[in-house]
């Protein structure tokens, strides 16, 4: 597609130019701050920021059906800045030029149908969308093209000279971080903190591939997350975790694809999300409202955040119905198969409770639910839904639960459609899959291997073959001969197969 094959009435809208007036904005004290620094509390009381566009209405003076040619104009352009989260750019991060976008392929993940088997089986039709095709195989990738770019930005502008970013993380964030800081070498350099031996060895090897930095510290996420914050806050360093609220623009270019992909009809939509360290299901819900507040979408779908009973501390808030008597505590994790979502003390947990009421309020009604779910079923159903075409993440194995649980407490109703949220690629988790099949998953799961989900290989070795080919020592002729023929034997009669 190129330019000049757009319609007359959008093509001085379709490559994006600079504008907006963005500022951070303290959910406690509301003060506003520049966003010509880099900042992750408010420097009057010390709470967490929200990005907000000042001259956001306006976006109201081009009309929805406008909005919607736009995006998928954009969607058919070559222009590499404008194939992933940049294609949204009004509503993600204005003030960044095209030149300043660091594009490694991220966003327009795919979303995938349940096969009739597993809709029938969990009660509703749903599809997954497939975060781990991200470049760096997690939904991270959003956000760290956002924070990026902004980074990128500051650096053009000589706002800023070599940055050093630092995150916390357990496994994802610091592969998405390492990835694209490797981009921006020499200026930009990465170092990252992870809980020592509480990551899978694939997402270990992420950062120490991408150049980073590794530090691996006694104790959780949790306490990474301290020792991130406590560098944030005594030396000069970019920091990278859902507390940048940079991070949670790019991430909230997840429910912009699902408008677009959806036709903009949200009505009778239902977005299923792990809540983790809280930073995506607030990107999810704020995305949501300014699409919705500019009239781009019909409705605000419905949002079910899911935790593991291992690690539900936001669950646990929203347990008490009265508003007025919840009160947020931390809670001690217990090993859970989602790791990335083994946080009792998410950073964002001040942006769930602001956007819950903002975006029930803008409902007119109660959207936004709260589940929690066993390991058993985390594993069980990732599996299930693995065997039946999916790329599902433990992660997605716990959105799959935590909708069939919201099923049964009534927030979604059969007429729905939902759509989860794998947030990774299954590779990035196999150890997992492998301790389940292998009947070795540590007694701190609580997970028994269901025998009608365990698979491995089979071995065929016929018995009355004497010569068989290894490594090195090949057979031939009619020794050859023998043993393929007896191999196939033994396979079409362990798999019933008839004479062709």
């Amino acid at each position: 597609m190129k330019l000049t094959n757009i319609p007359d009435h959008i093509r001085d809208k379709i490559t994006p130019t600079p504008g907006g007036n963005l500022v951070y904005r303290c959910l406690s004290c509301n003060e506003a701050f520049g966003i010509h620094e880099l900042l992750y509390t408010c420097p009057a009381c010390g709470q967490v920021l929200l990005i907000y566009d000042e001259t956001f209405d306006r976006l109201k003076q081009i009309s929805a059906a406008h909005w919607h040619e736009i995006f998928d104009y954009r969607k058919m352009l070559r222009h590499p800045s404008l194939k992933g989260i940049f294609r949204y750019q009004e509503f993600i991060a204005p003030v960044i030029p095209m030149d300043a976008v660091v594009y490694l392929g991220e966003g327009n993940t795919p979303v995938v149908e349940g096969n009739d088997f597993l809709k029938e089986k969990a009660g509703v039709r749903f599809f997954f969308k497939n975060e781990g095709q991200n470049p760096s195989a997690s939904f991270k990738d959003r956000g760290m093209a956002s924070a990026f770019s902004y980074i990128h930005y500051l650096l053009q502008t000589e706002k800023i000279s070599d940055v050093i970013t630092v995150c916390a993380s357990t496994g994802d964030t610091s592969a998405a971080a390492a990835l694209y800081a490797s981009y921006l070498f020499p200026r930009v350099k990465s170092a990252v903190l992870l809980p020592h031996k509480k990551v899978t060895p694939q997402q270990l090897s992420q950062p120490l591939g991408s150049g980073a930095t590794v530090f691996e510290i006694p104790g959780v996420f949790d306490d990474c997350m301290k020792v991130v914050e406590a560098l944030a806050d005594n030396y000069t360093v970019a920091l990278l975790n859902s507390k940048n609220a940079w991070r949670v623009l790019g991430q909230e270019s997840y429910s912009y694809e699902i408008a677009q992909d959806f036709e903009y009809e949200m009505a009778d939509k239902v977005v299923v999300v792990p809540v983790g360290n809280a930073g995506n299901i607030t990107a999810v819900m704020n995305g949501f409202l300014k699409f919705h507040e500019i009239g781009i979408t019909d409705a605000l779908p419905k949002i079910v955040g899911v935790q593991s009973i291992h690690a539900n501390p936001v669950y646990r808030y929203y347990l008490e119905s009265d508003k007025t008597k919840r009160r947020f505590a931390p809670i001690t994790v217990k090993p859970s198969v989602a790791q990335a979502a083994m946080i009792g003390n998410p950073v964002s947990m001040p942006r769930v409770i602001h956007l819950v009421d903002r975006y029930n309020e803008a409902a007119g009604q109660e959207r936004v639910f709260f589940v929690q779910v066993t390991e058993q079923d985390i594993m069980d159903w990732e599996l299930l839904a693995n065997r039946n075409g999916h790329i599902a993440c433990p992660h997605g194995g716990e959105s799959l639960a935590g909708m069939v649980t919201a099923l049964k407490l009534g927030y979604i109703e059969n007429h729905e459609t939902a759509i989860l949220d794998s947030t990774a690629h299954v590779l990035k988790f196999i150890g997992f899959q492998d301790m389940y099949f292998e009947n070795r998953m540590p007694p701190e799961f609580k997970i028994e291997p269901n025998p009608d989900l365990i698979n491995s290989p089979i071995y065929i070795h016929p018995k009355d073959l004497e010569a068989v080919p290894s490594p090195g020592d090949p057979i031939t002729g009619e020794a050859f001969d023998r043993f393929v023929k007896r191999v196939s034997e033994e396979i079409a009669s362990f798999m019933n197969l008839k004479k062709a």
